[in-house]
């Protein structure tokens, strides 16, 4: 069975990796207990331009050494995730309160996002021919070049996956990487680069610092050619504002107040019990976990019965293997914020059907998972994001009603849609106001599905990590054209004067073969 945390020896080797010279030192404390695990050392606004410098001059021979080479050293690294999985989930559940199963989770998603871009790099950024302004008189290529130094903010929430999610693909396009760890997911943010250092990627091509947001983080959006940041949306913006300042790209995920829509031809006992993990998985803390369902009133009875009965029966508890359903939540503010919604919304007339307190008996951060029925927009819980095990449930009439509903808010970044018939499922998420929509799932339907753009409407951020399109993000297009010599391309009045015409059939001709 795997240990009650990490070993502290293999902490000390970890942490020495966060580049600091401030002699300074942050504590950790492990959710489960309360107790400190490590002290994080804290990195200056110098180091975090020493980083940059280093990363810029690594980069060269990493975008140099080619696809290939990237290709074998990312696999290489897949693998070592693979072996070294019960270590890494260790760092996961140590930092976050997760359950062994959600922490496997992570692991998983990191490894697969790590064979995706080994494999798909290359084809994805190959220089491809693009039709010319005039067909074999011209020729047109584009191809891409690596942005350079990709900056990466990580929460401390899912710190594993979310952090490979943007570091994999930067490197595979060719990219060096400084990133800034939140200290509460550094560990598990070393400990799965480290897989990737022994694997071959230079040191200094993705190299992590720690700090105070606004100054560390801030150091890392001046010294970086693009930005990855998830978090608040709050954050997000002030983020934002920076990048545009330096006229750099970012990609930002941000908050959600995600719905789920129960329609009416759902079993609803099927409907609830996949439902429920869609709600409480690694506590709620998780931008696309849903904290607002919305039941058809044809099933709306017998779907809250079950659903409110299997949220009771799920084991909570803090276990390093995979006998609990539920963990803690990660950081004293985030019990704080849960209490003070469920506390605001009870008193303001909302009906607790289940859950609602805190459970200091298993551990310093342990709450209930907890159901709300009659919430109103004069509780805090029924437009804010809780990011938390709290979610409130809504009878309606229609599916249109439902949809409304669910659109009503400024966040769009994920949605779930439960019904008895797929293409009808995939109808009514046409209509939802939302990056990603699953079907009879809550969330892991598209967030592991790593062929595919994952990211958020209106308040919920812009840009798309995953796909294709996450890999496009870290690489400036360029376009290379020549002039082959078959024709001469008109200079003078005279030369226009008697080529003006057969341009004219040439788009003509063009049109009528419907050719681009």
């Amino acid at each position: 069975m795997p240990g009650a945390q990490p070993e502290r020896s293999f902490i000390d080797e970890l942490d020495r990796d966060i580049l600091s010279s401030t002699g300074t030192t942050a504590p950790v404390f492990a959710p489960f207990t309360g107790a400190k695990l490590h002290d994080v050392p804290q990195s200056s606004t110098q180091d975090v331009m020493d980083a940059a410098t280093r990363g810029r001059l690594a980069r060269r021979e990493w975008q140099a050494a080619g696809f290939d080479h990237r290709r074998r050293v990312l696999l290489r690294a897949h693998d070592l995730l693979l072996e070294r999985r019960e270590a890494l989930m260790d760092c996961v559940q140590a930092e976050t309160g997760k359950t062994r199963g959600q922490a496997f989770e992570e692991v998983f998603v990191g490894a697969s996002t790590t064979r995706y871009y080994a494999v798909s790099a290359r084809s994805v950024l190959r220089t491809r021919r693009r039709r010319a302004a005039i067909p074999l008189v011209v020729s047109t290529r584009v191809g891409y070049q690596p942005k350079g130094l990709v900056g990466v903010i990580t929460p401390w929430n899912y710190p594993l996956s979310l952090s490979l999610f943007d570091v994999i693909p930067a490197l595979a396009a060719g990219n060096a990487v400084l990133q800034k760890a939140d200290n509460q997911g550094a560990l598990s943010i070393l400990s799965s680069r480290k897989a990737f250092i022994d694997a071959g990627v230079p040191e200094a091509v993705w190299t992590v610092v720690a700090g105070d947001g606004p100054s560390i983080g801030g150091a890392v959006i001046d010294a970086s050619d693009y930005i990855c940041f998830t978090g608040s949306t709050a954050t997000g913006s002030t983020v934002a504002e920076q990048a545009a300042k330096r006229l750099i790209g970012a990609s930002l995920e941000l908050g959600g107040k995600n719905p789920m829509l129960i329609l009416d031809d759902v079993d609803p006992k099927r409907a609830a019990e996949n439902a429920v993990y869609g709600c409480f998985s690694s506590m709620g803390q998780l931008c696309t976990s849903i904290e607002r369902i919305y039941v058809h009133r044809a099933v709306a009875t017998e779907f809250t019965a079950e659903f409110v009965a299997r949220t009771k029966a799920l084991k909570q508890g803090p276990a390093y293997d995979y006998s609990t359903d539920v963990g803690s939540l990660a950081l004293p503010l985030q019990l704080e914020r849960v209490q003070a919604h469920v506390a605001d919304a009870l008193a303001n007339g909302a009906t607790l059907l289940a859950g609602g307190r805190a459970r200091p008996d298993l551990g310093p951060l342990f709450f209930e998972p907890t159901v709300l029925t009659d919430v109103t927009d004069a509780m805090a819980c029924s437009r804010a994001e809780t990011f938390g095990p709290v979610v409130a449930i809504t009878v309606v009439d229609t599916v249109d009603d439902a949809i409304a509903q669910a659109n009503d808010t400024t966040y769009g970044l994920n949605a779930s849609v439960f019904s008895g018939s797929v293409r009808r499922g995939i109808r009514v998420a046409e209509f939802l106001d939302s990056g990603s929509v699953n079907i009879n799932e809550g969330f892991r339907a598209t967030l592991p599905s790593v062929d595919a753009p994952m990211g958020g409407m209106k308040d919920s951020g812009v840009g798309r990590r995953n796909g294709p399109e996450g890999l496009l993000r870290f690489v400036e297009p360029r376009t290379i054209s020549a002039v082959t010599g078959i024709m001469t391309l008109p200079r003078t009045g005279a030369e226009f004067a008697k080529m003006g015409p057969l341009m004219i059939t040439l788009l003509r001709t063009l049109k009528a073969l419907r050719r681009r």
